[in-house]
């Protein structure tokens, strides 16, 4: 790798950073921008996340205009707020609908629209026209996080959308972003253009040497050139290089990240590269942001060096507490990679110990849980939900349902909606809604659940929950219980929310409870995984960083109000039941 920051040898004038949460997008894409300022360039940096934290990291008041950044002359930065954006597109979508659209219309499609689609469609609107018109008087406009691959296709289909929505309110997930595409047709046929010319355009994927966040980036690189997005960069961010030899932590965590840059996908691999250190604190302030890009090591603080005491509860305090029940459904929630599956098969493992009958779904590939379980345990059934068959079954049902008469063009729209992330989230609320009943006798632990938005979906749809409603109302029993009402009685469901002591795992996972409580289910308990602070580090540069993750517990602590677990960072995955015990240590 070179022993420069190369992206900077010849950068084109538009800049998107993209990868998968917390791999550090946002301070690469922002030191970027400073050093190409710093070299006399006029640079417009643009942020498309609500809860982003480049006030933090500039010391300024993010506006949703180009505001200048003190200390560096012609930076300036735009924050595009995804929620803001999106309420202005529902807005004139459903404008578009006319006076003649029924309230149930209305609500419908309001419905559709409240979505991760229709975020990405919004946001990317607003990309649009900086990469139009916005980005004049600057040599370059710098954007942290790219548009998905599943909006770069959804805007290059054929715009047969009036015919295809005409009569079709029904059986597809995100219909509503489709309202409004053709709005904007002119506008997104010259952003994909800009995007689509390597002279104007480069893909920076972002990872951390870890090897699910190097999986995601080479997925996305994948698809990206695809859709003839074929000027790729990466960096490899947050790169550990032990600093105590005596520190078996620290160690291991370097030969991890060693191991997975070695074995990243080949698709990585072809790509020019660049390596970001880790360093000792977070990047915030001008002096941090400037120093990240160097390749020279930067001295640890002598006043970090004290890890500071976070007094913690163990798994094994929210196991017993499960336990005091006899049945119930237990979701344990997150996002991808931070360890559901092995906290979902740690507490069942728990639960069998405590004489309890459990059994434990996922919505995860068999294998992976099979490996984690390494073996039967007596007293635990596993099962399992395939998100592939279960969607590829929603997706023939709904085709078969609606695709007669259409012409070639609208078939390629219907199908192309069927490949959205709603869809999986959907069909997979349908398959998973029977397991939800075997928890009336039984303790049911189900690793990963359907989202917020699929939840909310099944609930102002109609659908399942209003017809069973309808049918029963008036009749003798008076009284039913749909899979939703299970999820929202507290009694039955307890929900576990996993995260990484990290900033942005933790607010994903706060935004996931937000979800959660629009659906009117709460949140039982947070587990806060691979934590360096309980792991008992003695390396400068770790101990140095668990002021950050110390940061991120008091954050946990005020969300779950108390109720949150904490367990060590180790080397090695917890597989078998020998090891997931050890999880469960009082």
């Amino acid at each position: 790798m070179p022993s420069h920051f190369t992206l900077l040898d010849a950068p084109t004038r538009y800049l998107f950073f993209t990868g998968k949460g917390g791999v550090g997008k946002t301070s690469v894409s922002t030191a970027v921008s400073i050093a190409l300022a710093d070299a006399g360039k006029k640079v417009l940096l643009v942020s498309t996340d609500a809860a982003s934290n480049l006030d933090e990291m500039l010391g300024i008041a993010l506006r949703n205009h180009p505001v200048p950044v003190p200390g560096v002359p012609g930076l300036m930065v735009l924050n595009i707020d995804p929620e803001a954006a999106s309420q202005n597109y529902r807005a004139r979508v459903i404008e578009q609908m006319g006076t003649q659209a029924t309230a149930e219309e209305v609500d419908l499609v309001r419905e559709q629209l409240s979505g991760a689609c229709t975020t990405e469609i919004a946001t990317f609107d607003e990309f649009s026209q900086l990469l139009s018109e916005g980005g004049r008087g600057f040599d370059h406009v710098v954007f942290d996080t790219a548009p998905t691959g599943h909006t770069l296709r959804l805007l290059s289909l054929p715009k047969a959308w009036s015919g295809f929505l005409k009569g079709n309110d029904r059986g597809a997930s995100c219909l509503g972003p489709h309202s409004g595409l053709k709005m904007q047709e002119q506008l997104f046929n010259r952003a994909l253009a800009s995007l689509n010319d390597a002279s104007l355009t480069t893909i920076v994927l972002v990872a951390r040497p870890e090897a699910g966040a190097l999986n995601e980036a080479a997925r996305s690189s994948d698809e990206l050139r695809e859709l003839g997005l074929s000027h790729q960069r990466l960096v490899i961010n947050a790169v550990f290089k032990a600093q105590d030899p005596r520190d078996a932590v620290a160690l291991a965590i370097e030969a991890l990240g060693q191991e997975a840059m070695r074995e990243m996908p080949q698709a990585l691999k072809r790509l020019a590269a660049d390596v970001i250190p880790m360093r000792p604190v977070d990047s915030v302030g001008l002096q941090a942001l400037r120093a990240l890009l160097s390749p020279s090591p930067t001295e640890v603080p002598v006043a970090a060096l004290e890890a500071p005491d976070f007094a913690h509860q163990k798994l094994s305090a929210l196991v017993a507490e499960l336990a005091r029940g006899e049945r119930g459904l237990i979701m344990v929630m997150g996002k991808g990679g931070v360890g559901k599956t092995t906290i979902a098969a740690a507490i069942a493992l728990g639960l069998v110990k405590l004489g309890k009958s459990v059994h434990l779904s996922t919505t995860d590939p068999a294998a992976h849980l099979a490996v984690t379980l390494d073996g039967e345990i007596p007293g635990l059934t596993v099962g399992r939900i395939d998100p592939k068959a279960e969607t590829q079954k929603y997706v023939d049902k709904v085709v078969a349902a609606k695709s007669a008469g259409m012409t070639p063009a609208e078939k390629d729209l219907l199908m192309e909606d069927l490949r959205s992330p709603c869809t999986e989230e959907v069909a997979v609320f349908h398959a998973f809604s029977h397991v939800v009943s075997q928890a009336r006798s039984a303790f049911v632990v189900l690793d990963t659940a359907p989202t917020g938005h699929s939840l909310l979906l099944m609930d102002a749809t109609g659908a399942y929950h209003r017809q069973m409603v309808r049918e029963f109302e008036g009749k003798a029993s008076g009284r039913i219980t749909t899979p939703l009402m299970r999820l929202q009685d507290p009694d039955y469901t307890k929900i576990i929310l996993v995260t990484l002591p990290e900033a942005t795992p933790v607010s994903q996972a706060a935004a996931l409870k937000e979800d959660l409580q629009r659906a009117r289910i709460g949140t039982f308990a947070w587990v806060v995984n691979k934590s360096l602070l309980a792991s008992n580090t003695r390396d400068p540069l770790l101990q140095a960083r668990l002021n950050s993750e110390r940061r991120q517990m008091e954050r946990v602590q005020a969300l779950a109000q108390g109720r949150f677990y904490l367990i060590p960072w180790a080397a090695t995955p917890p597989v078998g039941a020998k090891a997931l015990g050890a999880l469960l240590e009082p």
